[in-house]
């Protein structure tokens, strides 16, 4: 495998947050760097629901083991994704 196989390898978390953002104008980081950066600037509860999207887990057996209803987790994923869009992270998420 050369570098750009590795490159262009699609990773769950780097394949979802580049499906809630809406222009990105460099490529985004390796899985674990993104991982560390997202764990810094996310909310452990934005951070949990964004990785239950990336590997389409069962959310709502996230919303009760995290203690959310509803109401709580559309506020909470409009808030993840429009975070996502922020100018500032999006340069820290990308190369």
């Amino acid at each position: 495998m050369n570098n750009d196989e590795i490159l262009d390898e699609h990773t769950p978390l780097r394949d979802e947050v580049e499906s809630h953002v809406r222009k990105l104008v460099r490529p985004l980081k390796e899985e674990d760097e993104l991982k560390a950066v997202l764990k810094v600037k996310l909310t452990k509860k934005e951070f949990k629901v964004l990785s239950t999207w990336a590997n389409n887990d069962d959310i709502e057996a996230l919303k009760e083991k995290i203690g959310i209803d509803e109401e709580r987790y559309g506020d909470l994923s409009v808030k993840l994704v429009k975070k996502l869009n922020q100018e500032k992270l999006k340069q820290e998420m990308c190369y």
